[in-house]
């Protein structure tokens, strides 16, 4: 797997797109509802292997605030996403589709502030996006890209909860995953119409069409699926 750079400065705009604060409208409607490439070492995983973690930040699934911070980790990139287009959206976007651009930006915020509020020192900080792939001019890019970061946040979700162990962020972690299936079915149907209930395209993410179950993937395959948005190096541990 290739080595990566360790965290550096980030330019201005970025600084302000990663710190940018819930608004007073979207913190009264969401705050309560209380994912260069990505290196990922599951040396957890065999405990004969020691992972280099003399940079980057580390996710340690021994208890709930791994899966916290592992949560808090995939909420600054949806974000950061959601705040870059709503802030610019392709010209090629209707009236609707940028309304939910601004809207769910406001979701995204919520969500990633909770997670930084309820790890507060234990948080593992903030994270370096890298967004070079995606093409922010074109509305075919921007969808895609929004399906694929929904998509994997409801996976992920759903994949993790297993390894909470505090019921009320269990709970909570119900009520965020809710939201995201809303996102990812609403950003499908922009795609193609008729779309939005179609689990038969989420297989490969661990749906169960016969069982009528979303997607659920562990999180070495969701980080290294969202690696290529991340210049931040991430070490797991004790997966």
């Amino acid at each position: 797997m290739e080595t990566l750079k360790e965290n550096q400065e980030t330019s201005p705009r970025e600084t302000d797109i990663l710190d940018a604060r819930l608004q007073r409208r979207a913190f009264l409607q969401y705050a309560g509802a209380g994912a260069a490439a990505m290196a990922l070492v599951a040396a957890g995983c065999k405990k004969d292997r020691s992972p280099d973690m003399s940079f980057g930040v580390t996710l340690d699934f021994k208890d709930d605030l791994g899966v916290l911070n592992y949560a808090y980790a995939l909420e600054q990139l949806e974000a950061a996403f959601y705040i870059k287009v709503a802030s610019a959206p392709p010209a090629a976007f209707t009236q609707a589709q940028k309304n939910y651009f601004q809207d769910v930006q406001f979701h995204e915020i919520a969500h990633r502030e909770f997670f930084k509020k309820k790890l507060s020192t234990a948080s593992i900080g903030s994270l370096e996006v890298d967004f070079s792939s995606i093409d922010f001019t074109s509305a075919t890019s921007v969808l895609a890209a929004a399906k694929t970061f929904e998509d994997l946040g409801v996976a992920a979700y759903n994949g993790a909860g297993v390894r909470l162990k505090e019921d009320a962020n269990l709970v909570v972690a119900g009520q965020i995953v809710s939201v995201e299936a809303r996102h990812a079915a609403w950003v499908r149907d922009q795609i193609s119409n008729g779309s939005f209930a179609d689990l038969s395209s989420l297989t490969a993410l661990g749906a169960n069409v016969a069982g009528g179950l979303d997607a659920a993937l562990t999180p070495d395959k969701v980080l290294g699926a969202a690696s290529k948005y991340i210049k931040t190096r991430i070490n797991v541990i004790n997966l």
